[in-house]
């Protein structure tokens, strides 16, 4: 898996009610990954993962997980362990002050 971190968004137009608060979370599953049924457990099983990790992401922060075809025969456990170990690289100091 290969994660891209916005930490900042950029500032939103005066009429623009969105609240930048909370931290998002983005995926892209290509077809490298495999046909639409695998592409769409792998989504599942990602998004389950990120929502438990995505308090230790920065107020307004936006994050991108890219599925590489290895996810495909990839356990709900081993994705997480990537996406832990990936957010430990990504976050640096800010992961071990939470």
């Amino acid at each position: 898996m290969v994660l891209h971190l916005l930490s900042e968004r950029p500032a939103q137009p005066a009429g623009d009610l969105a609240s930048p608060a909370a931290a998002r979370a983005g995926f892209v599953v290509g077809k490298s990954v495999g046909n639409s049924v695998v592409r769409h457990r792998v989504t599942r099983r990602l998004r389950a993962v990120v929502r438990h990790e995505l308090d230790r992401l920065p107020v307004g922060a936006d994050l991108v997980v890219r599925a590489r075809p290895e996810a495909a025969d990839a356990d709900s456990a081993v994705l997480h362990q990537d996406l832990v170990k990936g957010l430990d690289r990504l976050l640096g100091d800010r992961a071990s002050s939470r």
